[in-house]
C-alpha cells in the first residue's frame, strides 16, 4: 500500500510540475511577444468602410503592424476606435498622423501613418496601463466625398425652381430678341453699311488730319531757329532795359528820395485846390447852361408874366 501511495504522490507531483513548466513557458512566450509590440489607439471621425481586424497598418508605405480591434465609441457612435498593434521599434512620434488609405481602386483598405519630424518626441504612454492615441487627419477618400457633397449641394442650389424659371425667362427674352433682329434684318444691314462708310470717312479724315499736323510740325520746326533767335534778342533787350533802369534809379536816388519826402507832402494841398477849382468850374457851367446871356451880361433873365 505504501508503494502505491508513493507512486500516486510522485505522479501528482510530476503532473503539477509539468503544468507549471507549461504555464511558465506560455507566459514567457507571451511576455516576449508583448515586449516586441506596442499598442496604440486611433479614433476616426469618418466611416472606416472595408477596414477589419487584422488589416495592415503601414508607416509611409512600410508595414509596421496590424489592426487588433475595431469598435464604435460608446459615448459617440459617430466615431470609430481602432486598436493598433505596432512594432515596438516603430518611430511613432507626437506629430505622427493616421488616415484611411486604399491600395489602388480595388485594393483593401488599410491605415496609413504619416509625418513624424526628426525633432519631435516619441509618443509614449504617461502611465503603464495607458494606451497612447495617434491623431488622425481626413483621408483622400473623405476629402473627395466632402467635395462631392459640396458640389451636389451647390448644384441643387443652382438648379432650384427659382433659378430654372430665371433661365427660362432669359431664354425666352433671347428668343424674342433674335426674332426682333430677324424682322429688322434689312435695317441692321443698312446700319452696318452706314457704319462701314462712316468708318471709311473717319479714316480719311484722320489721314488728312495727320497730314496737316505733319505739315504744321514741319513748318514749326523750320521756323523754330528764327523764333528762338528773336526770343534771345528780346530777352537781351529786356536785360539791357532792366540794367539801364537800375542805373537810372541809382543815379537819381537822391532826387527821388527828396521827391518822396518833400514833394509828396505838397501833393495833398494841390489836389484839394484842384478839387475846389473843378467844383467852381462845374457851377459856372451849370449857370451858363441855365442863363448864358444873363450870366455873361451880368443880368438876370426877366420873369415871364403869368395872368391870374
Amino acid at each position: 500500500m505504501e508503494t502505491k501511495a508513493n507512486y500516486v504522490l510522485i505522479g501528482t507531483f510530476t503532473i503539477l510540475v509539468t503544468v507549471f513548466l507549461l504555464g511558465f513557458a506560455l507566459w514567457a512566450a507571451k511576455f516576449s511577444s508583448d515586449a516586441s509590440w506596442q499598442r496604440y489607439q486611433v479614433i476616426f471621425n469618418e466611416p472606416v468602410t472595408g477596414l477589419t481586424e487584422g488589416s495592415s497598418v503601414q508607416y509611409n508605405g512600410i508595414s509596421v503592424g496590424t489592426v487588433e480591434q475595431l469598435k464604435l465609441d460608446a459615448r459617440d457612435p459617430r466615431r470609430v476606435q481602432a486598436l493598433l498593434k505596432l512594432e515596438a521599434d516603430a518611430p511613432i512620434k507626437i506629430d505622427t498622423r493616421a488616415k484611411m488609405s486604399q491600395a489602388g481602386l480595388t485594393g483593401s483598405p488599410f491605415i496609413q501613418l504619416t509625418g513624424g519630424s526628426p525633432g519631435a518626441q516619441l509618443l509614449r504612454p504617461r502611465e503603464r496601463s495607458e494606451i497612447p492615441v495617434i491623431q488622425t487627419e481626413p483621408s483622400a477618400l473623405q476629402n473627395i466625398a466632402d467635395t462631392a457633397n459640396k458640389l451636389v449641394a451647390r448644384l441643387d442650389e443652382a438648379l432650384s425652381e427659382e433659378n430654372i424659371q430665371r433661365i427660362s425667362d432669359t431664354l425666352e427674352n433671347l428668343r424674342a430678341t433674335t426674332d426682333a433682329f430677324s424682322s429688322q434684318r434689312e435695317d441692321i444691314q443698312q446700319m452696318l453699311i452706314n457704319a462701314r462708310l462712316a468708318s471709311e470717312d473717319l479714316r480719311k479724315t484722320l489721314d488728312t488730319t495727320n497730314g496737316a499736323i505733319s505739315k504744321v510740325d514741319r513748318e514749326v520746326i523750320a521756323k523754330l531757329p528764327a523764333t528762338m533767335e528773336k526770343l534771345d534778342r528780346a530777352i537781351a533787350s529786356f536785360e539791357s532795359a532792366g540794367t539801364n533802369a537800375n542805373a537810372l534809379v541809382a543815379e537819381n536816388r537822391a532826387p527821388l528820395r527828396s521827391f518822396t519826402r518833400d514833394g509828396l507832402q505838397q501833393v495833398a494841398p494841390t489836389l484839394t485846390e484842384l478839387r475846389s477849382l473843378m467844383r467852381d468850374i462845374k457851377q459856372i457851367t451849370d449857370r451858363l447852361d441855365g442863363n448864358p446871356a444873363g450870366y455873361l451880361l451880368g443880368r438876370e433873365q426877366p420873369k415871364e408874366f403869368t395872368p391870374e
